[in-house]
């Protein structure tokens, strides 16, 4: 397969067939890398109607768009619509203050396909005829409360009467540094319709900066083509098909716009938008050179016809630049599918590998650069402002080591343009099938020199590095070695597992140091990403005082543990060093899960004997303890730490076996606290859990209870009880209570965005599913639980990770009335065939309702969903 080939070609570092990607962000301004600000408000430093005339520092954005590696030489699509009062560059949305629930994308984009190398990609933007609505979204979002949902796009009425075009934008790589370019405009509308399609190239901005006064240059070569010179990437071709206008300015700022000083006689980055926006010929270099370029093309489209425009960028140079252009892109789109067809063997149902292979979409079209050097944006640059003192002593101020250059895989290219730990180690499951070598680089990134800071601690994500997200990258490392081994014929990495297995020793380390105050094996991790679930900002200091002690960050370490244990097991069948490691974290598990039942001094513990579930604790400064009786994921978490050992590894192991055995022999306090290390399961296999079988049953029954955690659609994250009966704290002077919100969280408790009151969330749904499954393979098909619990229905615990992996599945699929949950009522995105087979990939979905919310493109952990749907079967 041609795909295969190439994918191989790139990842042994033969053939440059990734150097070429999707790899700008959809948002840089409003970013922290961009905010040289006293106050560190980066939403307001660099707003939206600032950003077609500010040269960027770190990054560059666009629609649809493409760069190398570096990000030096990019590309994006600009669109007019003839009444818009600026040009379409870049997508419009509300910052975290300007929403009702936080920052908001308010476009309509969908990405349909792409190969891992690239060489075959598609994404689809819809843009209005009529003016877009820029202020009648912020102003109605502004009237909203927490209380009313966000106001979007479709509301607005901009999209009757089909008034709108859809723009498909693909790629075709000729080779690696050859890229065919289709965008391919349908109107929609019953009349004739006008629309600017602009093919953008620039380069980013380095050159005043004070590191390098090498200027690239863009120049036209002839009337269809620009050469675009580098000093590092050398010469390439821009060929444009059909002879249009070629426009030049200069990719940097243009002070009149913000507000600083006149500047005639220059051609700055907002120039090409004048030009066409306004007719200001002074605005573009009649020289026809500079740093930024555009082919400005006319096209007049009839009612539901389509009209294309051809570019290409490319090194070779061409004769004919369009002569094979055709026959590239039916070749590239052929492989594409003989790849899939491959990927997709066991996904027999059309909508389901339509699903599927839109995720694989998002997820490989979320790659971006990321660009940001602390110490640099600390000191600031030789030719440029010093930024202000406050910063020295601010947000990352401790990071100074930090240096990432990299193309990594985003949340979100819009909402969260920049790494979060945990979610990234999520990303890598389904990367991993279909580039497996990606995702391992990915999980080697994070624990680099350049990321991990030098306590051992794993940068969070960029608005606060020195925060605590879950400690899962043990996990995926782990599953991503596996799945990679089963592709490989039963051969694995080890050198991938051993080199991220010594890092996360440290880190670790960096947890039991910093997060285990009292050296009790009790973790206070802070959030960890369980924002609005709980009483308190567990990230900041109580109002009570005290600390609290938390079901969750012990569960999350003693999961840790458990994660190291197994990959020092693994690594110690060809290295016998590393059954001294595996048991160094098999005890420390047993110590985690004493303390979790033995906390203060055997006075309290973590799990409630009057509710029969696990509680985070309030632990006062008087010393008395109070369970915090909220029914929340937090409580379930302790599901996650477990690990499945048969008797066949054990016995390649006797090291590790004997001081197992003593452990268990000589230290009863700590393995009767565990699931029967001891005795024998199916098949001789051995469990490792924090829950023995009637905490494990206790537990179940709340979760599969319709009435509080288990929906049509997953397992919410705050249970149904509190909807009634809402958890209330009071200390001396205020009041606080928890109740269950199915969708958007009422709460600005962590921000406009933090909504995980009520919803589905596919992470965690995700573990769920997977310790059901481990559970399984050990108890077998003699343990059955009511399901869901009330029906008087039995089921193995098989038969519940596969129920709730298609309800899961039934989010994104179409039910019987052809209809998908996540679209939420009927209308054009259930109905419509333009839209309802695009796929938007939510960041969580309503409790109640499955409805998709949060940021709309967070396809990195929800797009768990491919490898739930390779797997789904039915009870």
């Amino acid at each position: 397969m041609e795909e295969q080939r190439r994918l191989a070609a790139a990842n042994n570092s033969l053939v440059a067939w990734k150097k070429f990607g999707p790899y700008l962000t959809e948002r840089q301004w409003g970013t922290v890398r961009e905010d040289y600000s006293a106050d560190g408000n980066a939403w307001e430093y660099i707003a939206h109607d600032m950003a077609r005339a500010y040269a960027y520092r770190w990054g560059e954005e666009g629609i649809g768009g493409l760069s190398d590696d570096q990000q030096q030489l990019c590309f994006g699509v600009g669109l007019w619509n003839g009444v818009d009062g600026q040009l379409k560059e870049r997508l419009f949305g509300l910052t975290n203050g300007q929403g009702n629930h936080g920052e908001d994308v308010k476009e309509l984009y969908y990405y349909l396909d792409s190969t891992p190398t690239h060489s075959y990609m598609k994404m689809l933007y819809k843009y209005p005829q009529q003016a877009f609505p820029y202020e009648e979204l912020l102003e109605e979002n502004a009237k909203r409360t927490k209380s009313e949902p966000e106001y979007e796009l479709l509301d607005t009425g901009i999209f009757a009467e089909n008034r709108y075009f859809d723009v498909f934008i693909e790629y075709a790589k000729a080779g690696p540094e050859d890229i065919l370019i289709q965008i391919s405009v349908h109107n929609r509308g019953a009349e004739v319709a006008t629309l600017h399609v602009l093919p953008q190239l620039w380069f980013r901005n380095t050159w005043t900066l004070g590191y390098d006064d090498h200027k690239p240059k863009l120049c036209s070569a002839s009337t269809d083509a620009i050469v675009a010179s580098h000093q590092a990437l050398g010469q390439y071709q821009f060929y444009c098909d059909q002879r249009p206008d070629l426009l030049f300015c200069e990719n940097e700022t243009n002070p009149v716009l913000l507000g600083e000083e006149t500047a005639k006689g220059k051609y700055f980055k907002d120039g090409i938008n004048d030009y066409v926006i306004a007719g200001d010929k002074a605005a573009i270099n009649p020289a026809q050179e500079g740093t930024k370029a555009a082919a400005h093309y006319t096209l007049v489209v009839a009612p539901g016809q389509a009209q294309v425009v051809r570019v290409r960028l490319s090194q070779p140079v061409h004769e004919a630049p369009f002569a094979d252009f055709d026959q590239v892109f039916a070749d590239r789109r052929d492989e594409a599918e003989v790849f899939y067809d491959c990927v997709q063997e066991a996904v027999t149902e059309p909508d389901a590998r339509l699903v599927q292979r839109q995720a694989f979409a998002g997820m490989l079209w979320s790659k971006q650069y990321y660009y940001y050097d602390v110490s640099q944006w600390l000191d600031g640059d030789p030719a440029r402002p010093t930024p202000p003192a406050e910063r020295l002593h601010g947000r990352n101020s401790t990071w100074r080591h930090l240096h990432n250059a990299d193309i990594i895989s985003m949340p979100d290219k819009w909402e969260y343009p920049w790494y979060a730990a945990w979610d990234l180690a999520f990303h890598c499951l389904p990367l991993a099938m279909i580039d497996a070598d990606f995702a391992k680089q990915q999980l080697r990134l994070l624990c680099q020199d350049g990321y991990l800071h030098p306590n051992g601690q794993m940068p969070a994500y960029e608005w606060k590095f020195e925060d605590v997200n879950a400690p899962v990258h043990a996990w995926a490392t782990w599953r991503v070695y596996q799945m990679d081994r089963k592709l490989n014929g039963g051969y694995g990495d080890n050198a991938f597992l051993e080199a991220v297995f010594q890092k996360l020793v440290m880190t670790f380390t960096w947890w039991v140091n910093r997060k285990d105050r009292d050296e009790r094996n009790i973790f206070e991790g802070g959030f960890l990403g369980m924002d609005n679930i709980g009483v308190f900002d567990r990230s900041a200091p109580l109002p009570t005082g005290g600390k609290i002690e938390q079901s969750d960050g012990t569960s999350w370490m003693a999961m840790f543990a458990l994660n190291l244990m197994r990959i020092a097991m693994e690594l110690a069948k060809t290295n016998p060093v590393y059954q001294e490691m595996a048991t160094k974290f098999f005890e420390h598990f047993l110590y985690i899960a004493y303390a979790m039942t033995r906390s203060g001094g055997g006075r309290f513990n973590l799990w409630d004997d009057q509710d029969q579930f696990y509680y985070d604790v309030l632990h006062a400064p008087d010393d008395s303890r109070t369970h915090m009786r909220i029914r929340s994921m937090v409580g379930l978490i302790p599901l996650f730490a477990v690990e499945v050992v048969d008797d066949e590894l054990l016995e390649a192991l006797p090291q590790f076996a004997a001081r197992a055995q003593w452990l268990v022999q000589h230290r009863p306090h700590l393995a009767q606290l565990v699931s029967r290390w001891q005795e024998p399961g199916k098949s001789t296999s051995h469990l490792l859990g924090l829950m023995r079988r009637s905490r494990l049953k206790s537990v179940l029954t709340r979760m599969l209870d319709e009435t509080e955690f288990l929906s049509e659609h997953g397992i919410r994250s705050l249970s149904r009880y509190h909807l009634d009966h809402p958890y209330e704290f009071e200390t001396e002077e205020d009041r606080f209570e928890v109740a269950y919100v199915a969708g958007e969280s009422d709460s600005d408790m962590f921000g406009g965005n933090s909504n995980w009151r009520g919803p589905v969330w596919f992470p965690v749904n995700y573990l769920i599913i997977e310790s059901l499954q481990r559970f399984h393979s050990h108890y077998g098909d003699g343990f059955k639980v009511e399901y869901p619990t009330g029906s008087g229905n039995l089921h193995t615990l098989a038969e519940i990770a596969t129920a709730l992996s298609e309800r899961l599945a039934k989010l994104l699929l179409k039910n019987a009335d052809g209809h998908r949950p996540a679209f939420g009522p009927a209308g054009p995105l259930q109905n419509d065939p333009h839209f309802r087979d695009y796929l938007l990939f939510h960041e969580y979905f309503d409790g109640d309702s499955g409805r998709g919310l949060g940021a709309s493109h967070q396809t990195g952990w929800t797009g768990l969903i491919v490898r739930l749907l390779q797997q789904r079967t039915s009870m």
